[in-house]
């Protein structure tokens, strides 16, 4: 056995299904499949995203399950390497997940083909690919929430209202890490330049990202814009907020995409002070205070521990609850629509996605209403801006040209 998948936990050990396809025994636990990585590459996320999705379990099971049925959240860290993600993608399957929590852009591009082959939904909040909002083309396939495509959109449009409601004329400059994800929105954003009347200049962050002195200063100096708009990853947000300070640009005119978005891109530039100002995309709200929380702290107390130390982290640690419930959510449609009792597939779980509508958990998810045609769920985030060295809510919950994605979509289905 490989070490990742000796990471199973008792539990799911324990309680092994051996039916295939997504089924699972009539009447029992019903399996969730979790793919995290804790110990690779992209860990810095994982120690806070997974044990949200496991807190949220554990709240929905002390409360009884979902209609009368407990979940079994199996987990197994594929350390951010696709052959590890695809095996335990067929671990998880064979212990008769009816859905699975995917983990990685390049997992969820590895594994689209088998998730629709073997009818068992998986989900990518804010990675993977922009088109699979399309729910005719990737039936199997749930963004759940904004893509990058919607990212931009959002991004503009923040833009647009920062700098009084006209970009006619304006420098906006996009600074992305030079990877396939950080190329995806360029499509978007070139269209909107057209649309809007905006300047449109990019600059590309070579791996690992940790220099970027050189394009900061051509941003700032040389092509002196108006507002720049960031897609970063790992630990390259940091370094982009460090840079623009020095430089002395304004961070209130900086606005990231959601993976530089969290208080440890903020920590990691030196704290809140240095930040201030600083503004961020997210497609889960922040904060530890929803009413959530309070339900896990509960638990928690009730175990005579204090409440867990991932929740500080909260931007990661919500998206976590985020995901997870999603999950809750499309199971409890499925079971609804056959039966409390009934043995439900990953099929029956699809369709279980495709009802989501108006599940808020008091704030912390947007108004997502994902339908058979639009897996993205609406492509709503969120700002928050760093004020007082913490990120404070700066907007409702908002989406942006939507035609303009619509447009997108369906220009990329046009080419298979």
């Amino acid at each position: 056995m490989t070490r990742h998948l000796a990471r199973l936990t008792a539990s799911a050990a324990a309680a092994v299904l051996l039916s295939t396809g997504g089924a699972l025994a009539q009447g029992g636990e019903i399996v969730i499949g979790v793919q995290c990585d804790r110990t690779g590459a992209t860990q810095t996320v994982g120690v806070f995203f997974c044990p949200g999705n496991h807190d949220y379990v554990a709240v929905i099971n002390s409360k009884g399950g979902v209609e009368g049925r407990k979940i079994r959240a199996m987990e197994i860290d594929h350390e951010y390497k696709v052959p590890q993600g695809v095996e335990s993608y067929e671990r998880h399957k064979k212990e008769g997940a009816v859905s699975i929590l995917l983990y990685g852009t390049p997992h969820t591009q590895a594994l689209a083909a088998k998730l629709a082959e073997d009818k068992i939904p998986g989900t990518s909040p804010g990675f993977g690919s922009a088109a699979s909002a399309d729910g005719k083309r990737y039936p199997y396939l749930f963004p759940v929430a904004a893509t990058y495509w919607s990212q931009a959109a959002a991004a503009v449009k923040f833009t647009k209202d920062k700098l009084g409601g006209n970009l006619k004329g304006k420098k906006v400059a996009y600074l992305f890490y030079d990877n396939p994800a950080g190329k995806e929105p360029l499509p978007i954003l070139e269209d909107l330049a057209k649309l809007e009347g905006f300047e449109l200049r990019t600059f590309a962050v070579p791996a690992p990202g940790v220099e970027m002195g050189a394009q900061v200063l051509d941003i700032t100096q040389r092509y002196r814009a108006d507002f720049v708009i960031a897609h970063l990853f790992g630990r390259s947000p940091s370094v982009s907020i460090k840079e623009f300070k020095r430089t002395g640009y304004p961070l209130s005119k900086v606005v990231s995409f959601v993976w530089g978005s969290a208080e440890a891109d903020i920590e990691a530039a030196g704290g809140g002070a240095v930040a201030e100002g600083y503004n961020t995309m997210q497609f889960a709200g922040v904060g530890s205070d929803y009413p959530i929380h309070n339900e896990i702290r509960e638990l928690y107390k009730k175990e005579g521990k204090g409440p867990p130390k991932e929740m500080a982290s909260t931007v990661y640690y919500n998206r976590g609850i985020f995901h997870m419930a999603v999950h809750i959510e499309a199971v409890r449609n499925a079971l609804k629509a056959k039966g409390a009792n009934a043995k439900i597939t990953g099929a029956d779980v699809k369709e279980g996605f495709e009802k989501i509508k108006g599940v808020t958990l008091g704030g912390l998810m947007p108004p997502l209403e994902i339908t058979p045609e639009d897996h993205e769920g609406g492509g709503w985030v969120q700002i928050f801006t760093v004020k007082g060295g913490k990120l404070t809510k700066n907007s409702d919950w908002f989406r942006a040209y939507p035609e303009v994605i619509k447009k997108h979509i369906e220009a990329d289905g046009k080419k298979s």
